[in-house]
């Protein structure tokens, strides 16, 4: 054996037992490491499994509480969002306290509906949800509540940037109607109609709010409704229903049948529509 491969074996056995130090020093810090990384891959997949189990059972509960509304046993569905509500998970305790609410309302317990949408808004941290609970309760105080009432629950939310702001508007507009405040609903109800993201179905009940105001002679001037003259279309629809068929003119009658002596003579002119 020649003295480089001496050498060289030397070398080799000598970063072997450098190696076999190294790792016995290191060893249970690895080890501890691997477990570690082990574990917490284990406790996040359980985690999951146990709130997908959960939000899957909640999600069924509420759908059977909605089954049981549907079916017309409000008792039974009662029982089953509190059930919920108490020990549901993820987002679902929450639609269930606003669908508890809306079924206050439905068996006309108004003022513990609005105290229920109150209580969603004072404990939500989600903006859209705290805005949606205003409104709900808001448009329940139109006809329990006083103007007041229902500006201070849709007063912030009828703001530019809120998606909610139009349904806001109607709300105050119709408030605002109840209470004889003519100027203002007509000024929530053009603000409404004029937002180019407002759906046609909403601008067409915008244009018969405005109509009535019209008819009622509250407002003197037209409404300024930009988009698609709201207002002049649903003043059109509701003269066109009551307006009676167009009559057909008779047949002339031949040239050697002379008219009948009692034929009334044909009316030329339409009478006017009585509004």
């Amino acid at each position: 054996m020649s003295e480089q491969n001496i050498f060289r074996e030397v070398d080799e056995e000598l970063r072997s037992d450098r190696m076999r130090a190294l790792w016995r020093r290191f060893a249970p810090y690895v080890i501890g490491a691997a477990v570690g990384v082990v574990l917490v891959v284990a406790v996040n997949e359980g985690w999951t499994w146990y709130h997908t189990n959960n939000a899957a059972q909640s999600s069924d509960e509420l759908y059977a509480a909605f089954d049981a509304i549907d079916g017309g046993d409000l008792p039974a569905a009662q029982t089953q969002l509190d059930a919920l509500i108490a020990n549901g998970s993820g987002s679902y305790p929450v639609l269930a306290q606003f669908r508890k609410a809306g079924l206050l309302a439905k068996e006309g317990s108004v003022a513990d509906a609005v105290a229920a949408y109150d209580a969603l808004a004072n404990n939500q941290s989600n903006t859209r949800l705290r805005e949606l609970a205003l409104v709900l309760g808001g448009t329940l105080m139109i006809d329990a509540g006083t103007l007041a009432d229902v500006e201070s629950r849709v007063g912030s939310v009828a703001a530019e940037d809120s998606p909610l702001r139009n349904a806001a508007r109607e709300a105050l507009g119709l408030a605002q109607y109840k209470a004889g405040d003519f100027a203002a609903a007509q000024a929530n109800f053009e603000a409404v109609a004029n937002d180019p993201l407002t759906q046609s179905t909403v601008r067409n009940r915008m244009g018969y709010y405005l109509a009535q105001l019209l008819s009622q002679g509250a407002i003197t001037a037209p409404p300024a409704v930009d988009s698609a003259d709201a207002a002049a279309t649903a003043i059109d629809e509701i003269v066109s229903d009551e307006a009676p068929a167009e009559e057909t003119p008779a047949a002339d009658a031949p040239a050697d049948q002379p008219p009948a002596a009692d034929a009334p003579a044909a009316t030329t002119e339409a009478q006017p529509v009585t509004q």
